[in-house]
């Protein structure tokens, strides 16, 4: 953030305003994790702050401090559009584009408040009062601890927003692993375990927790994943039949996409997972080095992210999908395997 950034903030911020803070649809660690520590931290500063999350998220967040307090917009509609009416500010996090909060996009396109934007991923829109982007960070958390800190009320991080925040940088980077983890971010999470975050017990609870079922649709997974060794590329699919068939729950295959790029030669890892519901196969693209998948995504299927994480999707079969995501892959052999 630059200094008048900061001091438009501080201006927004110094008398009591009612708050609403947004991550995107289907919401993961980052974005849950950086909606509750900044909700915690609005909350001391003497705020009427609330999180909306667009739809609900994996059971394995839900543990996180302040999760009660989340209002889910499809579910709980009445009580988060009354608290939209009111804001006099809303908070975007993990996301900086208003399409990415599915049913939520008119309503916070209509509203008449003060945006402000916290995000990492590329191409911000240009929705926000006050854009807080930064591309470099490792995750939408560390920049709210660096917000908080632009503040000069970093001692205002207690365990609970130190808990929350620790959660979202410890799945944006891998649990620390992706080239994203800076210096800084060491230096960032060495702080929140100071102040309180118990970083065994955290990791514990987010990746330590298995069902049969999830382990079981793990084993299908990997049992379809395709090897194409002249692309230095792997991927998996999941029908809709196999979710429904292992008792499929939101943030089962979390992760799943990981396991291509743990293959000896492999720098490029996809997974094609279908949702019949929404009609659509969704796609999850992961790399290893200077190949970019957010490109990759933007370009061939409506989607985006990082260098090396990104999201998209499809409205055609699964396996035309990976048909035409084959074929694609011919053109760009000389980056995958140089």
């Amino acid at each position: 953030m630059n200094l008048e950034d900061i001091t438009t903030v501080k201006s927004i911020l110094s008398k009591p305003q009612k708050i609403v803070i947004i991550p995107h649809k289907n919401p993961d660690g980052d974005a849950i994790g950086s909606c509750l520590g900044l909700n915690g931290f609005l909350i001391s500063q003497g705020h009427d702050s609330t999180v909306i999350a667009p739809n609900d998220y994996p059971k394995f967040l839900k543990w996180m401090p302040g999760n009660e307090s989340i209002l889910n917009f499809e579910k709980e509609n009445s009580q988060s559009k009354k608290c939209l009416e009111e804001a006099t500010v809303v908070f975007t996090l993990d996301f900086n584009d208003l399409s990415r909060v599915g049913q939520l996009e008119s309503v916070l396109k209509e509203k008449e408040a003060t945006f402000i934007m916290i995000d990492h991923h590329q191409q911000p829109s240009g929705y926000a009062t006050v854009t807080y982007s930064d591309v470099r960070m490792s995750s939408t958390c560390e920049m709210v601890y660096n917000f908080i800190e632009y503040l000069s009320e970093i001692d205002k991080i207690d365990e609970e927003i130190a808990t929350n925040l620790y959660t979202g940088i410890m799945t944006d980077t891998g649990s620390f692993k992706y080239r994203s983890t800076s210096s800084r971010t060491h230096r960032v999470i060495a702080d929140l375990i100071d102040r309180g975050a118990h970083n065994m017990e955290i990791h514990q609870r987010v990746y330590d927790t298995n069902s049969p079922s999830r382990l079981h649709l793990l084993g299908v997974a990997l049992s379809n994943m395709v090897i194409l060794p002249e692309y230095s590329t792997a991927y998996i699919t999941l029908s809709q039949e196999e979710l429904d068939k292992h008792d499929f729950k939101k943030g089962d295959t979390e992760g799943f996409v990981n396991y291509g790029l743990t293959l000896e030669g492999i720098i490029f890892a996809v997974i094609f997972i279908e949702n019949k519901e929404e009609g659509i196969i969704k796609i999850s693209f992961r790399s290893i080095g200077d190949f970019s998948v957010n490109e990759f995504a933007r370009k061939h299927f409506n989607g985006g992210g990082h260098d090396n994480a990104a999201g998209g999707r499809s409205d055609m079969s699964i396996k035309e999908t990976t048909k035409q995501f084959v074929t694609l892959l011919e053109s760009y052999k000389n980056q995958l395997c140089s």
